[in-house]
């Protein structure tokens, strides 16, 4: 069966969680995203590794980071 057309409409499919928030934290800096979305791993000495080990154990806060960079890549 060919995977690339399982989730033809997703378009998180193929993007790692951590190509996620890099583009995030280039976008918007640690300080806005600690203010976008109130997680504290994004204000309390934020860094890639330690906020994609919170959000790879919290489904909530990985959801939010989600649709930010939805509604981010449809600007």
């Amino acid at each position: 069966m060919n995977t690339e057309n399982q989730q033809p409409n997703n378009p998180l499919h193929g993007v790692k969680l951590a190509e996620i928030l890099q583009f995030l934290v280039s976008t918007y800096g640690w300080e806005e995203l600690g203010s976008m979305i109130k997680i504290n791993c994004f204000n309390s000495n934020p860094t890639i590794k330690s906020s994609l080990k919170f959000l790879r154990k919290t489904p909530w806060a990985r959801t939010k980071v989600e649709n930010l960079y939805l509604k981010s890549i449809q600007k």
